[in-house]
């Protein structure tokens, strides 16, 4: 019998992110690329800063399905070092994305915002961060996204 999947909650991302710079239509969506302007990191233990490097690199598709790409980095309160790539995707019901995109708030529930955090940095202290899984679960606020960061078991 095979274990079974089980998650924990480890941290919660903050990030604050500036207007959307728009590439323009590719023939299968929008690409757009969001800086991302800083932030906090914050859990059991740890706390950080997100550093004001980065962006994350999205195509929006003509129903509103977004695939996101975010390369970005944060400084644990030690000096530690975490550089992160968060693979993901966000839909809902094109009403819905239309008023997030109009920089209205939406009920996070209401919308499916999931990512696969990837960790990377040199600090010993933190090298669990790039032996385990994560799934991220999001929600997008007119200035920043918020990231709950679990861990697969």
């Amino acid at each position: 019998m095979w274990p079974v999947l089980e998650t924990k909650y480890v941290f919660s991302l903050a990030i604050r992110v500036g207007a959307p710079i728009v590439a323009g239509d590719l023939g299968h969506g929008i690409r757009r690329i969001i800086p991302i302007l800083g932030g906090e990191v914050r859990g059991q233990g740890i706390k950080g800063t997100i550093l004001p490097v980065g962006a994350d690199f999205q195509i929006v598709r003509p129903n509103g399905f977004t695939e996101l790409e975010a390369k970005y980095a944060f400084e644990m309160d030690d000096g530690a070092i975490v550089y992160i790539e968060n693979i993901g995707i966000r839909f809902g019901p094109k009403d819905l994305l239309d008023r997030i995109a109009q920089g209205e708030i939406v009920d996070p529930a209401l919308i499916y915002f999931r990512s696969v955090p990837k960790f990377e940095t040199g600090a010993q202290k933190y090298r669990w961060l790039m032996e385990h899984l994560f799934i991220g679960v999001g929600a997008r606020h007119p200035d920043r996204v918020e990231i709950d960061v679990h861990q697969v078991l």
